[in-house]
């Protein structure tokens, strides 16, 4: 064969060669790849909020973390009671048989407080009622309840009785739901307690008698009697109830704000 000849073949067939080679693929790899960003699984739950622990003396708490009690994420979970606080019996109550925080157990207000004039009852009475609901010294007692004022005053009664820890849920059930937390409408039996485990009241300072603040007013300069009662209760216009006839403050007191009745406490809420 003629050298050119062959030569421009062997040319030709390097030349188709190369193009083969450049247009063929590389070997697929068939086993399966992992995602970079794995979609989330259906349904999962997200991850519990850490909510931080609160100081045994402050009071009003958040929803958030009332909600880690039951949960079990604080060391109040260990010993805890729930009581939705309002007058009368639970069926009388404007919430607890509509839904109330899991768990909770309804608290009638007038077991601490008593007619004419609504004071807090003897200690044997007061210790007698939280024995009823299981409450001891040592038990982490949680309140809401419609009546804000009404709460405040069974969380008043267990403190100056010697609870150790009392909280009340900041903004009551509407901020609970507005969590999104869930409600029941079973109805929730305490078991009674034996003992409460201290004389009641711990805490007798917690109170103090007319006659003592009438001789403080005259005897101590630094002593300050401050009256939360609306502006027209506190300059004598109205006593603010329709069981109290007698209206006005003791010589001496000063107004410190609150509500524009007994039943509101707009100066310190929002």
């Amino acid at each position: 064969m003629n050298k050119r000849i062959f030569s421009l073949l062997l040319i030709l067939v390097l030349t188709v060669s190369v193009f083969a080679g450049c247009s063929q693929k590389p070997a697929e790899n068939n086993e399966p790849k992992e995602p970079s960003n794995p979609p989330a699984a259906e349904n999962q739950e997200p991850a519990a909020e850490k909510v931080d622990a609160v100081e045994v003396k402050k009071v009003f708490v958040s929803p958030q973390w009332v909600k880690s009690v039951i949960d079990g994420q604080q060391k109040e979970s260990s010993d805890y009671i729930i009581l939705e606080a309002s007058w009368g019996t639970a069926n009388e109550s404007p919430d607890y048989n509509t839904g109330h925080i899991p768990g909770a157990v309804h608290a009638d207000i007038s077991s601490i407080e008593g007619e004419p004039y609504w004071n807090i009852k003897t200690s044997e009475e007061v210790e007698k009622a939280m024995l009823d609901l299981g409450i001891t010294k040592d038990k982490v007692v949680i309140l809401y309840g419609a009546d804000v004022s009404g709460t405040a005053r069974v969380a008043y009664a267990y403190l100056w009785a010697g609870v150790e820890n009392v909280k009340i849920l900041d903004g009551g059930l509407n901020s609970w739901t507005k969590e999104g937390y869930e409600l029941e409408t079973a109805a929730n039996n305490p078991k009674a307690a034996a003992e409460f485990g201290a004389k009641v009241p711990v805490h007798p300072e917690y109170w103090t008698s007319i006659e003592d603040a009438a001789k403080r007013l005259n005897e101590d300069e630094n002593f300050r009697l401050v009256s939360i009662r609306s502006y027209v209760e506190f300059n004598g216009e109205t006593s603010g109830y329709t069981y109290i006839d007698k209206a006005g403050e003791p010589k001496g007191a000063v107004w410190g704000k609150a509500g524009s009745d007994p039943y509101h406490m707009e100066d310190y809420t929002h």
